[in-house]
């Protein structure tokens, strides 16, 4: 697949993408990523590598509302948000230097097996 650019993507599939994902990270906790890059990969146009890079980006305005929006509720213990927040930025770090070493290939592969193991543990538990 081809690097799309923001404008040469399907404007439809980021929509749908954004929304997906909110709606995802609202329910389940999960980081968007999980919904934003398989759409932007199979609908969008965008190479794995790509397509995780822009959801980090996209996330980022995902969970500040989220953050927003559930503190209001009373709904964040703030201390294991920054127990967890804190290391997860130092493991983005390491995320980022290793994703810089491997294919996209290599990439794609790694991202559907851990698709896999969280279907797995899902339907185990």
């Amino acid at each position: 697949m081809g690097e799309a650019t923001s404008a040469a993507a399907p404007w439809k599939a980021l929509i749908a993408a954004g929304a997906a994902a909110g709606l995802v990270s609202a329910l389940f906790g999960v980081g968007g990523g999980i919904i934003v890059v398989p759409i932007l990969v199979a609908f969008a146009g965008y190479d794995a590598k790509r397509a995780t890079s822009t959801s980090l980006a996209a996330i980022i305005l995902i969970a500040l509302w989220g953050t927003i929006a559930q503190g209001v509720l009373g709904n964040v213990d703030w201390r294991a948000a920054l127990l967890i927040g804190v290391p997860a930025m130092l493991g983005v770090t390491a995320g980022v230097a290793i994703k810089r070493r491997i294919s996209t290939d290599q990439l794609e592969l790694a991202f559907a097996a851990l698709m896999v193991l969280v279907a797995v543990a899902l339907v185990i538990r």
